[in-house]
């Protein structure tokens, strides 16, 4: 047995112990220790670097530590056997994949602009923003020993007289404390509650006196991030917005590996475990804080993710999503409370959850076709959602089709060697200049933050910028020299976006060869899916009226850019709308609005999904689109225009 010491640049340490052979990794995630593993410890990725402060691992060299960089200590985690006590060093750029707890900031008019507009659009659908939760508040008569009724049937009765409705029912967290609130306020109450049309269900009871909020959580739960915000069910105002990274994450960027994973021997609570007591409900608490209410206060949760995720939340194998046929454990399911899966909210909250379409197009997308409107048009609309998997929606209020391709984590930093999800350090924006070839960039963060890597809007920007500047050649290699290219000793070019001294890591913040080869095939992948959806409906690019962009990659995609390397068709920009996180508002509005959740089931089911790896002409439309910005050019007239004048 040898102990094994995790130390950060903090000042913190983890210590455990671990026998030989033991991999460095799977420690790390056993103790939860930030280390980021896109490939899930495939050594693929070369991102899981720790350097050897003392002590000795069994560790073989790979090509993405330099003999230099050996030398100094620094070795792969996923390839690290513990053979002796040891102590290794996690830097920063290791975790900063792991989006810190951010609550937002209520004061600032663009956090809550954007779910305003929401509740405006659809209520301009004819769509009423109601629900099923009120407050009652009732007053009865005090036992005596003539009137010897029992609390429950006395507040039954009393309930019963307010609505006439024929079952009440009391759950036993509200029986629980029933004698005492009922006697300290003289029999007289107020009471959340959930009426239809056959029962009322009861969640809570309060003395009369008090001030009640009935709050609702909604929660997009995202392959590498999770956001939240807490409402007001009565009216609809936000009371707290918060995200984080998703806690599985450590596991692999995307869902296949995190599928695998769950796969091994007490895998699906550990995978459940990550996303609800390692990411929800910490997010849950500080927003409550933020909030200044109670979390047994949420009353109601929606939650919109993929197919995976949704099995990952609800602790259900996950693995018939992967293996043919791909079918899922459910598509859409109404069966789900909070004490099921272990949410710290109120016990008897019902979680909704945005019904998914197929295996890989799940309801998040769902959540955002209803955000995107594009249902309630008679123009021809395409709705994309950048993320680790590329879903994309066509269609207006006639008609709708879905498809999903594997655009790869690239648009959230995974398979790039500097790349890291939209969190503090991460370049967000750049532009080059065309004669000095020197970079300026906007990063995410307080003023005067440091880069630590590139997220996917900035790297969309910068190999942009490198194509038009004549740096790279269309299939992604260096053409130019000069004081930012380097090339390594196999002879892969290299762009230098900020040198070691003025950066926030151990390590220049630069973009490969190999890192803009993953990021073409990404952007080939959205781009051929678009061609392909449209073909089998005998459409054409020209035939789009306006494209609704979602997805979490900064904060805002540079659309002139996304047409530049050839991931969004050439058409007018101004046709190109940016949603934001449309999956975290349309769970919000299905939170809010009992006829919005029903209109979003609408959706699910009249929505045709359509499986690109049936269509024989994808994959000549992907070898197509894996140059920059095409091998076809003439799909790009303004792009060659721009770059022959």
């Amino acid at each position: 047995m040898f102990k094994v010491t995790f130390s950060f640049e903090d000042g913190s340490v983890v210590e455990t112990f671990a026998n030989a052979g033991d991999n460095l990794l799977e420690i790390a995630r056993d103790h939860n220790v930030a280390i980021d593993a896109p490939c899930s410890g495939n050594a693929s990725c070369g991102k899981c670097r720790v350097r050897l402060l003392s002590g000795e691992l069994d560790s073989k060299k790979t090509l993405h530590i330099s003999d230099e960089e050996y030398d100094q200590g620094w070795r792969l985690a996923c390839v690290s056997k513990i053979s002796s006590d040891v102590t290794v060093m996690v830097p920063d750029i290791a975790s900063a994949y792991k989006s810190r707890m951010k609550v937002a900031d209520l004061s600032s008019p663009e956090e809550i602009a954007i779910f305003e507009h929401a509740k405006r659009d659809i209520q301009l659908t004819g769509i009423e923003l109601k629900n099923s939760l009120d407050v009652i508040e009732v007053t009865m008569e005090e036992p005596s020993l003539d009137d010897t009724m029992p609390d429950n049937e006395r507040l039954t009765r009393a309930l019963r007289k307010y609505v006439n409705i024929g079952r009440v029912n009391i759950p036993y967290a509200v029986l629980r404390k029933l004698p005492d609130v009922l006697r300290s306020n003289h029999f007289s109450v107020k009471c959340v509650v959930r009426t239809t049309s056959e029962n009322m269900f009861v969640y809570d009871v309060f003395c009369a006196d008090e001030d009640v909020v009935i709050a609702g959580l909604a929660v997009d739960i995202g392959t590498t991030t999770v956001s939240g915000v807490i409402i007001n069910m009565e009216n609809g105002d936000i009371l707290a917005k918060g995200s984080s990274g998703n806690g599985q994450i450590r596991f692999g960027a995307d869902v296949i590996n995190r599928i695998i994973e769950q796969q091994k021997p007490g895998g699906v609570k550990k995978l459940q475990d990550a996303i609800i007591k390692e990411t929800i409900n910490p997010m849950i608490r500080e927003m409550c804080k933020s909030a200044k209410i109670s979390s047994n206060q949420i009353y109601r949760m929606c939650v919109a993710s993929n197919t995976t995720m949704n099995h990952l939340f609800a602790g259900i194998n996950a693995d018939p999503v992967r293996t043919e046929p791909y079918i899922p454990a459910f598509f859409k399911t109404n069966s789900l409370f909070a004490s099921d899966v272990g949410i710290h909210i109120n016990p008897d909250a019902h979680i909704i959850m945005a019904p998914n379409i197929g295996s890989y197009v799940g309801g998040d997308i769902t959540a955002g076709t209803l955000i995107s409107m594009i249902w309630n048009r008679p123009e021809f609309s395409l709705f994309i959602d950048l993320g680790t998997n590329g879903e994309l929606v066509f269609g207006n209020s006639d008609f709708m089709m879905s498809c999903a391709c594997s655009a790869g984590p690239a648009f959230e930093g995974g398979d790039i060697s500097c790349g890291m999800r939209a969190t503090d350090g991460a370049i967000e924006a750049c532009t080059i200049d065309k004669e000095t070839m020197e970079p300026s960039y906007q990063v995410v963060g307080d003023p005067g933050t440091k880069p630590i890597g590139l997220c996917g809007s900035g790297i969309i920007d910068v190999i942009s910028e490198l194509f038009v500047t004549g740096i790279i050649n269309p299939k992604g290699k260096f053409v130019r020299e000069g004081r930012r290219i380097r090339h390594d000793q196999y002879g892969m070019g290299s762009y230098v976006i900020a040198f070691e001294e003025e950066a926030g890591s151990v390590k220049d913040v630069e973009i490969t060869e190999v890192d803009i080869d993953n990021f073409i095939r990404a952007k080939g992948a959205i781009f051929s899916a678009i061609r392909t959806m449209l073909s089998s409906l005998d459409f054409d690019v020209s035939m789009i009226d306006d494209v609704y962009v979602a997805g979490g990659i900064g904060s805002g995609i540079n659309m002139q850019n996304a047409v530049n390397i050839g991931m969004f068709p050439d058409i007018p920009i101004e046709k190109f709308h940016y949603i934001g996180n449309s999956s975290l508002t349309g769970a919000y509005l299905m939170l809010l609005s009992t006829p919005a959740e029903k209109k979003t089931y609408e959706l699910a089911n009249n929505m045709t999904y359509m499986e690109l790896s049936t269509v024989p002409t994808y994959m000549d439309e992907f070898v197509g689109a894996c140059f920059i910005p095409h091998t076809d050019t003439s799909m790009f007239p303004s792009v060659m225009e721009k770059l022959n004048s």
